[in-house]
């Protein structure tokens, strides 16, 4: 459990759990957003050792995907908590920068 919550602790690694769960597999350039590949390689060695993602070589490509099943089994709901929370704190964080008494045009 600490390895799961120190791997979600950083922000970059949970927008990368948060993308895949969107839309799984994915490959790492989509996930990367303009980091160098090290820096990449290394918050998806984090996640992998936590037990969040699964690696899976394709060619020459490496296809990411959330392993669910097995978080949802040993912790069980877990996951699906965390994804909640992140989304009711991205709603919260939007509402709060729209500026009140805002109108819409005609």
């Amino acid at each position: 459990m600490t390895q799961i919550l120190h791997a979600l602790s950083d922000p970059f690694r949970l927008s990368i759990v948060r993308s895949l769960a969107a839309l799984q597999p994915q490959p790492c350039a989509p996930l990367q957003g303009g980091r160098p590949k090290s820096s990449v390689s290394h918050h998806f060695a984090v996640l992998r050792a936590a037990g969040l993602v699964r690696t899976e070589v394709v060619g020459v490509t490496h296809m990411n995907s959330l392993r669910e099943q097995e978080l949802n089994a040993r912790f069980p709901g877990l996951l699906a908590a965390i994804l909640a929370a992140c989304a009711t704190e991205s709603s919260a964080t939007e509402q709060a920068a729209t500026p009140s008494g805002e109108h819409s045009l005609p």
